[in-house]
């Protein structure tokens, strides 16, 4: 079995398709890595790609479009609606084949070091790979962002796992870890009261007495002029994707708002969209053998 990785890294760039470019051309020149997937918003200024491989080259492969990203990225003149600490903000690996997540973990450390020691980023390890408790959570991590960490990150406890305890003017500050898939997954509301959204996303996030694995924000789209609820849905096996669309639409009506539509940022697995399919068509016993791309690849 061939030992492949994913990276997942998001970038503080969603309005320049230049940078955008750039950066991923570091990673489409490393021999070994395949692209799977980039997207951008310019409302949230943020940019997420996804590529694969064996973990040599996918290590050399972020550590290439990190060190890019900070050349093009000025975090002291960034503004955009997500929340955000750093030019690449954030680092996951993820477990694919012939890889365990002790694997990943030690890709984000050496990964952590290297980004400390050549680029002078301060690194907070997180998920699977956080060194404290208290550092699983990213939204942890990120409190404050950019502008409140240039503070707090040198007070006692917050200090990075890897590199100096003072932001990078420039490249601000980067979280690097090891998780199983996640999706990002974003629902619009039809209206432009952004604090509708909030509540929603607090009523669904685990953090506030939510679902346990689901991370939200409401934040404003100014291209839409909608409100919308940003979700990280960690793990759709215990909270599927539908049971996630449904509470948010019970929750919004509750304020006289209905949901637009819905969008995924970047890969799924294609489990997540089948459970969604057998709820609403309320499909009984659909076997996975009678999906035709599966049939095909086998």
């Amino acid at each position: 079995m061939a030992k492949l990785v994913e990276c997942v890294p998001n970038f503080s760039e969603g309005r320049r398709t230049e940078v955008i470019e750039q950066i991923i051309e570091t990673i489409k020149a490393v021999k070994g890595v395949t692209l799977l997937d980039y997207s951008y918003d310019e409302s949230h200024n943020r940019s997420v790609v996804t590529f694969i491989g064996e973990p040599g080259p996918v290590k050399e492969a972020a550590f290439n479009a990190a060190q890019k990203a900070a050349q093009l990225i000025d975090m002291s003149r960034h503004e955009g609606g997500h929340p955000r600490m750093g030019a690449t903000d954030v680092i996951p690996f993820v477990p694919v084949s012939g890889v365990d997540m002790s694997e990943c973990v030690e890709m984000a450390n050496e990964l952590a070091r290297r980004l400390a020691e050549e680029l002078t980023i301060p690194v907070y390890l997180y998920e699977e790979a956080a060194t404290k408790p208290e550092r699983k959570n990213l939204s942890d991590v990120r409190r404050g962002q950019y502008e409140g960490l240039i503070e707090t990150i040198k007070e006692p406890g917050r200090e990075p796992d890897f590199g100096p305890a003072e932001v990078n003017p420039g490249a601000g500050v980067t979280a690097v870890g090891a998780r199983p898939p996640l999706i990002a997954y974003n629902i619009n509301l039809d209206t432009g009261d952004v604090e509708i959204a909030k509540k929603v996303a607090r009523a669904i996030r685990g953090s506030s007495g939510g679902f346990p694995t689901i991370k939200g924000l409401g934040i404003f789209i100014e291209e839409t002029g909608q409100a919308q609820v940003t979700i990280n849905v960690c793990d759709y096996k215990k909270v599927p994707l539908h049971r996630v669309f449904e509470l948010v639409k019970l929750e919004a009506s509750r304020y006289g708002v209905e949901v637009t539509d819905s969008e995924i940022v970047g890969l799924t697995p294609m489990e997540a969209l089948i459970d969604a399919a057998e709820f609403y068509l309320r499909l009984s016993g659909l076997d996975p053998s009678q999906i035709l791309e599966n049939r095909l690849l086998e």
